[in-house]
């Protein structure tokens, strides 16, 4: 993600994303539909952040907010580790960027972030969802990050993805079964099955 135009297209997923109806299948209210502030967790999140909040703005015509955080705090300037906080007059509503979760660290410490700052973390986005379990919990049930920070934020429909595992393959299967996956995309295919099979969710 180092050149313009894979952020302009990681952007846009993003966008698209955020802008999405909810299922009409769930009944929840979708969390997407308003929010104030786009929050980027340091580093990689800053840059994801700041390039869909302008693709929002430009394209969608969603003006938001942005925000990220530092990871060591300063002493001098904006201080503190939270930079582009609006004044704290309201409690504003966020959504968080993350690239691929594996232990949900990163949105996590972005929720206390935010928390901290008197916001209301509402909904992450995130770019991968590698469907991927990273605990079994007291009933010997399989547990993903994602589930996790949905139960953290208060239920289903909390974490949407730009793109899934499931989706990755799919891709890969239909090339192959038009004859147009090369030796490579067979290596990944085949690498991403045994990957899903040792560690899927499901």
């Amino acid at each position: 993600m180092s050149t313009g135009t894979i952020l302009h297209t990681i952007a846009q997923a993003y966008a698209v994303t955020l802008c999405a109806p909810a299922s009409p299948d769930d009944p929840t209210p979708n969390p997407f539909t308003d929010f104030d502030i786009l929050f980027g967790p340091a580093y990689k999140g800053i840059s994801l952040a700041a390039c869909t909040a302008l693709i929002l703005a430009s394209i969608h015509g969603r003006d938001v907010k942005f925000a990220y955080d530092r990871k060591e705090a300063k002493d001098h300037g904006e201080g503190g580790n939270v930079v582009g906080w609006p004044a704290k007059t309201e409690k504003w509503r966020v959504v968080v960027l993350d690239d691929v979760m594996t232990t949900g660290l990163a949105a996590t410490t972005a929720i206390s972030n935010v928390t901290r700052q008197g916001g209301e973390v509402v909904g992450v986005v995130q770019l991968l969802d590698r469907e991927e379990f990273s605990e079994i919990d007291e009933q010997g049930r399989k547990v993903s990050s994602v589930m996790k920070l949905e139960g953290l934020l208060g239920g289903k429909g909390k974490v949407r993805s730009v793109l899934r595992m499931r989706d990755l393959v799919k891709w890969l299967e239909e090339k192959e079964a038009r004859g147009e996956a090369s030796e490579e995309d067979k290596r990944c295919l085949q690498a991403m099955r045994e990957y899903r099979d040792t560690y899927g969710i499901s």
